[in-house]
């Protein structure tokens, strides 16, 4: 259960900052409230999850899934560039949470 609310956070924390891009500086309502509401709930899901996960496992997740969700949707869907050094970069992140998990399951 714990990593289906942890998902569901980061989905959540995903979901704000794609609202925060569209919000241009909080100038504009609806994207501005997408962004609050997405923190609000991730940071309550985390929270939820820091109850039977240890921070350091959740907060690796959190921060690697959630950086590499939000770079895939800057080149995907808002036209950033997607170069062979990038790609890479969020290779090595997601790697390198795998390595973190590995090393707490031991």
């Amino acid at each position: 259960m714990p990593y289906v609310l942890l998902a569901a956070a980061i989905a959540a924390e995903v979901a704000g900052t794609t609202a925060m891009k569209y919000s241009e500086g909080f100038t504009k309502l609806w994207p501005s409230l997408g962004t609050l509401a997405g923190y609000l709930i991730a940071f309550s899901l985390l929270a939820q999850t820091l109850k039977s996960m240890s921070v350091g496992t959740a907060y690796a997740i959190w921060a690697g899934v959630g950086t590499a969700a939000i770079a895939a949707i800057g080149m995907f869907f808002l036209g950033e560039s997607a170069s062979a050094v990038k790609i890479a970069g969020i290779l090595l992140v997601i790697a390198g949470v795998v390595l973190l998990n590995l090393q707490g399951a031991h």
